[in-house]
């Protein structure tokens, strides 16, 4: 998938360290465990080595033997499995490690369910605070429609409320939040949003994309405290999960509190994962004008990247598509307010490019993908030729014309896999067939040689890596109906998505020669799994646990038991 860089000039005296040499001995060797590299040179090895933050040597019991010390901490793997450690290339960290503490709503299965539920998490909020999370999914529900104000006005009286839909795109707000914003009949629709009314025309408290942003302007910001928490939160989570570096990726509004304390954290030694931050480009002056660029900063916290949004989902209809979507005839969805007109999108992108700031653009449906591919096109044309790495990020409904897009300009496909076999619920009845033969298309990225890097857009979709690489590889739907695979011929091998997970997503930030691969000289970031997950049947992929996580040769999960 993705040409590797070795560093051999370091590698090969690390690992053939002579016995007479006076060198520093290992502080952690990992021995009799089957490692996956991932290093297309060496793909297997039974043992490595830390030095510092940094793998010294990788190779045979033999060859790393000969870095042990008297002070070398020695852990036998017992021949698990280890493998690089996860690198999502694309959350939303401290809305992550706020949801797990917010109001559940994802697996309700009715609307009276949903109320009382809701119902259920109010009685235990102070009288007046803001109820937010949610993450519901109508289409669980029978019949699958939006959800109202009227359904849950009785039950948080006494609080507003503005819950999302798990795709971040679509929000329900009570009456007494809509009042707090002002959104009456009488407020007209922002370009890129659109406000859910009745037969009446009066709102039913849905509000999507662009219209969310009316109401989260009154929605008071988290203190210091509780951004913290979130992120100590979130970082636990990931740890007990693998996850050793993260793409955070903003959400409006723009705001620099989370990389504020993510610095804090940095500054005390505390950050247990990775961080690349992509503020909204709607602000790219803010790293322009001081001359950062891409993947500024140092190996636990970096930023250099900006993130823009050229539509809205499938499941809230606001993708934005060439065609009217299949139940709702004439509409095509929503291009986003920064597309809005053409020229102010084209304005960021060109002073990002200028700035040499990489640019992430989420586009979901295959008019608004196709159209960020002209725009970066144009850019490229005026610009030169150079390396960009441009990313769209989810790339979900595609043309048949633009792989080969991807493939010419470079466009990296940030990708989340498990929203392949949760929206392959229901896409079919929404754009249909033909179209949903294009959706999630992994092994036609793969195919065209698209640089490929998978994430999970957490909170929207579990944390957890197994469910992700069990998605990739079997695209077995989460109803049951498609045991066999949602078009099957766009699954990917086991090998092929570890790479997309770990290598591929390090690409996507610059950072292939520091991370991504198990090898001599890169960051001591590696997973010990339960199970081997490169033999293991792949719809036995999710019963995997993570045993233990390191992060720069430090030791930041372990499980109380094998």
């Amino acid at each position: 998938m993705f040409p590797i860089r070795h560093l051999l000039l370091i590698a090969l005296p690390l690992v053939l360290r002579p016995a007479f040499a006076e060198a520093p001995a290992a502080d952690l060797i990992i021995e009799h465990a089957r490692i996956w590299t991932v290093d297309r040179a060496r793909p297997e090895a039974e043992a490595l080595a830390v030095r510092g933050e940094r793998i010294v040597a990788v190779g045979s019991e033999r060859e790393v033997g000969a870095w042990r010390g008297p002070t070398t901490r020695v852990i036998d793997a017992h021949g698990h499995r280890v493998v690089p450690g996860f690198n999502d290339a694309h959350v939303h960290f401290s809305d992550g490690g706020a949801s797990l503490t917010a109001v559940q709503l994802n697996d309700v299965t009715s609307l009276a369910e949903f109320s009382r539920r809701l119902a259920e998490y109010a009685r235990g909020v102070p009288s007046g605070s803001w109820i937010q999370g949610g993450n519901w999914d109508e289409t669980k529900w029978s019949p699958a429609e939006l959800p109202t104000r009227q359904a849950i006005d009785a039950v948080t009286a006494g609080n507003p409320v503005a819950i999302s839909r798990y795709d971040g795109h679509l929000v329900l707000a009570n009456s007494r939040a809509l009042a707090l914003a002002g959104i009456t009949a009488a407020t007209a629709d922002p370009a890129g949003g659109m406000i859910v009314r009745d037969a009446h025309g009066e709102p039913t408290g849905a509000l999507k994309d662009a219209a969310i942003e009316l109401l989260a302007r009154v929605i008071p910001a988290p203190t210091p405290t509780e951004r913290r928490r979130s992120i100590e939160r979130a970082m636990r989570e990931a740890a007990s999960l693998g996850v050793t570096s993260v793409q955070d990726m903003a959400n409006p509004p723009l705001d620099y509190s989370d990389l504020g304390t993510l610095a804090e954290l940095l500054g005390e030694g505390r950050l247990t994962a990775r961080f690349y931050v992509a503020p909204l480009i709607t602000g790219v002056e803010d790293q322009a004008k001081l001359g950062i660029r891409r993947a500024f900063g140092g190996s636990w916290l970096r930023i250099g990247a900006v993130k823009g949004y050229a539509d809205g989902s499938l499941g809230s209809r606001t993708a934005y598509f060439f065609e009217p979507f299949d139940d709702q005839p004439g509409f095509r969805g929503l291009l986003g307010e920064t597309m809005q007109p053409l020229s102010k999108m084209r304005g960021y992108l060109e002073r990002a490019d200028s700035g040499g700031l990489q640019v992430c653009i989420h586009a979901i449906g295959d008019a608004a993908i196709s159209t960020v591919l002209d725009l970066y096109t144009g850019i490229a044309e005026r610009g030169g030729a150079r390396d960009r790495r441009w990313r769209i990020e989810h790339a979900q409904h595609m043309a048949a014309k633009d792989f080969d897009r991807f493939a010419t300009l470079g466009v990296i496909a940030s990708v989340q896999p498990y929203h392949a076999i949760d929206d392959g619920r229901w896409a079919e009845s929404r754009i249909g067939r033909e179209r949903s033969s294009r959706t999630y298309a992994f092994r036609t990225f793969l195919d065209h040689r698209v640089h490929v890097a998978f994430g999970t857009d957490w909170p929207v979709a579990p944390l957890d890596p197994m469910l992700t690489l069990y998605a990739a590889t079997t695209r077995a739907t989460l109803d049951g109906r498609n045991p066999g695979g949602w078009f099957p011929e766009q699954k990917v091998t086991i090998e092929e998505a570890i790479e997309a997970y770990t290598l591929g997503s390090a690409y996507a930030e610059f950072q292939e020669s520091e991370k991504g691969t198990i090898a001599a000289g890169k960051l001591a970031d590696f997973v010990e799994l339960s199970e081997d997950i490169l033999h293991l049947p792949p719809a036995e992929l999710r019963r995997v646990k993570v045993l233990r996580t390191v992060v720069g040769g430090r030791e930041v999960y372990r499980a109380a038991s094998p």
